[in-house]
């Protein structure tokens, strides 16, 4: 953690969800995400909108995008800096960037939000805070990340967007203040009406395309590259005032993300455990400057696997799994004020009984953990 935000919050290993839920209707989806996790909620994304989807859901305000169509089955998103006016577009980004770099308060009005039509769940959630004030302990936002969106969508000959480095850096510097801007809107709220500022607001990075380090795709893409990029959101996100932490599906070149700003990390733990635990080291430096582990040991990824876990069986897992981090300094409940229980990855695509098993597992799992070692 940064020295602003290191101290201030321990996670004790409480239940939090990664953002995509199989639901039509965002006040059904906040119900269950209050429910579930009251201490950490974050606002929903419904996937079955074609606005809400990773690569839409934050293009907005960022001139190098062209969407066409998007919401029909024929649509697309894609790059393009050779359409008309497509200079002047460039200007007065970058104008109003440096104008937000400034003066952050600017955010609030500037090409850098996230519209209600984007982001229902995002507007409907600063509107429920208040009645759920008396359990919260942080909240959490997330934006599509850099990478992700700059290898997602490509340009008419099918080049994307990453190894063009005039869209590299409108993207990079769009979704930061994005990021900024969502961060700074959830503390304004938890200030008022919550009116507890104390609170932080835990803004993720969504990086599932980092899973695709090494390869043939991204030959040529360095680690540096990474971390450079991934540091420059989390710096906005920190000036903002929040704590910045990164989810990647499967498994990814942990090594790099253990080695930046990035405060809180989530893994796939039910999947992929190995990879992370190789790396006992850099874990135990990451836990030193205080960073968290958001364990995904709730398996998301194929109903039948789900279908075969329990309270039990997951608390098991867990428990076996982060023994491998104790050490002299860090025991069993050290570690858990270092963890947050999450699911692997979203249940946007799995089916509803399917997904509220899901929550219900985090939940429960959770609270056995929590009254074995806290």
């Amino acid at each position: 953690m940064t020295t602003a935000t290191k101290g201030r919050f321990s996670a004790d290993g409480l239940p939090v969800l990664i953002g995509s839920v199989p639901l039509t209707d965002h006040k059904e989806a906040l119900d269950w995400i209050f429910s579930t996790t009251p201490e950490i909620p974050l606002w929903p994304q419904l996937p079955h909108n074609p606005l809400e989807r990773m690569m839409p859901q934050f293009a907005e305000g960022i001139p190098c995008i062209i969407e066409e169509n998007i919401c029909d089955p024929e649509g697309r998103i894609l790059f393009d800096i050779t359409h008309a006016g497509f200079e002047e577009e460039m200007l007065a980004f970058y104008e109003e960037y440096l104008v937000a770099m400034e003066d952050p308060a600017v955010l609030a009005s500037s090409r850098f939000q996230v519209s209600r039509e984007r982001a229902t769940g995002l507007y409907l959630f600063l509107e429920s805070l208040a009645e759920h004030a008396d359990k919260l302990k942080a909240v959490k936002g997330q934006v599509t990340g850099p990478f992700t969106m700059l290898t997602g969508i490509k340009d008419r000959e099918g080049r994307a967007g990453y190894f063009d480095d005039t869209i590299r850096d409108m993207v990079i510097k769009g979704i930061s203040m994005k990021a900024a801007w969502q961060t700074r809107m959830l503390a304004d709220r938890l200030d008022e009406p919550v009116g507890d500022a104390t609170k932080p607001v835990l803004m993720f990075i969504d990086e599932p395309a980092l899973a695709g380090l090494g390869s043939s795709a991204f030959i040529g893409v360095t680690d540096e590259e990474i971390r450079t990029m991934i540091d420059e959101v989390a710096e906005a996100v920190h000036g903002a005032g929040g704590l910045v932490g990164i989810h990647v599906c499967a498994n990814t070149n942990w090594s790099v993300l253990l080695g930046s700003t990035i405060d809180i990390i989530s893994f796939d733990a039910f999947g992929f455990f190995d990879k992370m635990a190789a790396l006992k080291p850099e874990v135990g430096n990451f836990f030193s400057r205080g960073g968290i582990l958001a364990w995904g040991g709730v398996p998301t990824s194929r109903e039948e696997e789900i279908n075969a876990q329990s309270t039990d069986s997951l608390s098991e897992l867990f428990v076996r799994q982060m023994q491998s981090f104790v050490t002299p300094d860090m025991d069993m409940k050290s570690l858990l004020r270092q963890t947050l229980i999450t699911p692997s990855c979203g249940t946007g695509s799995l089916p509803l009984q399917a997904a509220e098993k899901v929550l219900s597992l985090t939940r429960s799992t959770a609270d056995s953990l929590r009254a074995q070692y806290l």
